[in-house]
């Protein structure tokens, strides 16, 4: 009988492997895009990605942001559009939508519907910004890469803990 183990040992072991050494924390970074954000998120705390389905239910008297929620394997999440929940453009819901699952560790059934993952990174390979002391307390941390882009570090416990992340109601 084989072993079997959960997905994120599996996604823990792949960013190892990725950064050619035994800890993960060279790779330990997933990135998404969000609108025309990009967001980057510790890998531990990035949970499942799973493909935008029809199995997206819309909520009636809720923010224009809250997006639904998603049966994954007979689990209901809530799903947040977070380039909507920002402020800025809806999220097209199409083949490259993704659900990213981050409220699992934290005991909560969060989503976060995001225009698409852009994979692994090294946070070696990027360059440390000035923190921007007016972001929300999730979203101080930023970096560029050598391409010119902007990456904001997302901190899921914090988000999952803000107060206006939490009230979908209107």
């Amino acid at each position: 009988m084989t072993k079997k183990i959960s997905l994120h040992d599996f996604q823990s072991y792949l960013a190892a492997r990725l950064a050619g050494t035994g800890d993960q924390s060279a790779a330990g970074l997933l990135g998404i895009q969000a609108g025309s954000d990009y967001w980057l998120l510790d890998l531990a705390d990035s949970g499942e990605i799973i493909p935008l389905t029809a199995s997206l239910t819309t909520v009636p008297l809720t923010r224009p942001w809250f997006a639904g929620i998603a049966n994954i394997r007979g689990n209901l999440y809530s799903a947040v559009d977070f380039s909507a929940f920002l402020g800025k453009e809806v999220t097209p819901q199409n083949a490259s939508s993704r659900l990213l699952l981050i409220g699992t560790r934290h005991g909560s059934n969060a989503a976060l519907l995001v225009n698409r993952m852009i994979g692994l990174r090294n946070v070696e390979a990027l360059n440390a910004e000035t923190p921007d002391p007016t972001a929300p307390a999730w979203a101080h941390e930023s970096y560029s890469d050598n391409e010119g882009r902007r990456w904001k570090k997302l901190k899921v416990r914090e988000l999952l803990a803000d107060e206006a992340f939490m009230d979908i109601g209107v």
